[in-house]
């Protein structure tokens, strides 16, 4: 299939720069795969689509503050580092820029000198490998005194609330984006699926910036994704394979879980409790093998996310529902509105 395949016209107005207020007073539009039918509602509707019985996977991961504005040691020269992956204890993968600063040997500091870093190693895509030393630890308490939020490039706003970019249930440190199918759910909302009888997992997929990067082959089965740590716990696979015994629904609660869910389905043949690092690349004609639902948010076009949308349900009908989307002013993207595909 080529990347053209998913491509549609997106005016940029239509893209969120800020998060709407309350979390679920967000639109929602509703594809019925079997009927083929749309619906347009709001989040808080979700329920009258969700039945006792079915289940949710919600990806707990909590973005860090993994931006870092620093100097260069020697000369003072201004440096950004977006800090991708923990390799080792404090030695962390990392975009750096301006690239030609942060040769091997060099160090920089931020926060007035409570976090200093030495680069180790220059990668072939250009990313560093970097080592970090301050006083304490763990660096995560740290990152949260020097860091900041690192939203999409496509948000031009600032965000006032860092906490709007975390979902209520963020638990686990180590993401360099938020799962934003979450963005949606509040405390009371959680609340309210749980006393109708529909069961809630976790699992954690730590979302990588590569998230954001585009396709760039022609053909898309060139593509090759970046690498993401995901954890899916005893509890989860029992919830799982109960939901599945009984004749409910397993509901993904954005692409990060669907990806896990989807990537312990395929390495190990079954749902079972697991841990370990997934490219998987889901595209139409892949067999999905664990999800029955996916609530999700509307993608950049050509991405690998609209993608996987569209391996679910179907690439013709997925596009004519975001041609839809934009001519009913729907908000795009991580702070927009959510799809509810069931």
């Amino acid at each position: 299939m080529k990347k053209q395949d998913f491509y549609y016209d997106l005016p940029k107005e239509r893209i969120a720069q800020t998060p709407i207020e309350p979390r679920d007073h967000s639109k929602m539009m509703v594809l019925h795969r079997n009927t083929h039918e749309i619906d347009h509602k709001h989040f808080y509707d979700i329920l009258e689509y969700l039945r006792s019985g079915d289940c949710l996977i919600l990806n707990d991961t909590r973005v860090l503050p993994a931006r870092l504005y620093g100097e260069k040691e020697e000369t003072g020269a201004h440096v950004e580092f977006l800090l991708l992956n923990q390799k080792e204890n404090n030695v962390w993968e990392v975009i750096t820029g301006p690239g030609r600063r942060a040769k091997v040997g060099t160090r920089f500091t931020f926060g007035n000198g409570i976090l200093h870093a030495e680069i180790l190693e220059v990668l072939e895509n250009g990313n560093r490998i970097a080592h970090f030393d301050f006083e304490g630890e763990s660096i995560f308490p740290v990152l949260e005194k020097v860091g900041e939020m690192p939203l999409p490039h496509y948000i031009n706003e600032k965000l006032e609330d860092s906490e709007r970019y975390q979902t209520v249930y963020s638990k686990e440190l180590g993401s360099a984006a938020a799962p934003t199918a979450g963005l949606h759910f509040t405390p009371d909302m959680l609340k309210k699926i749980q006393d109708k009888g529909i069961a809630i997992g976790f699992v954690t997929l730590h979302v990588g910036i590569g998230t954001f990067r585009p396709v760039k082959a022609e053909n898309i089965e060139e593509h090759q994704m970046h690498s993401e740590h995901y954890h899916l716990p005893e509890e989860t696979a029992q919830l799982i394979q109960k939901t599945k015994a009984n004749g409910g629904r397993v509901i993904a609660v954005g692409t990060t879980s669907c990806r896990t869910l989807e990537s312990v389905a395929t390495f190990n043949g079954k749902i079972c409790a697991a841990d370990g690092w997934t490219n998987i690349f889901i595209y139409p004609g892949y067999q999905f093998k664990c999800i029955d639902g996916l609530l999700t948010n509307f993608h950049l076009p050509e991405s690998t996310l609209i993608m996987l949308v569209s391996a679910f349900y179907d690439r013709e009908k997925v596009l004519n529902a975001y041609n839809i989307a934009v001519s009913e002013n729907y908000r795009f993207f991580s702070f927009g509105d959510a799809m509810l595909i069931v």
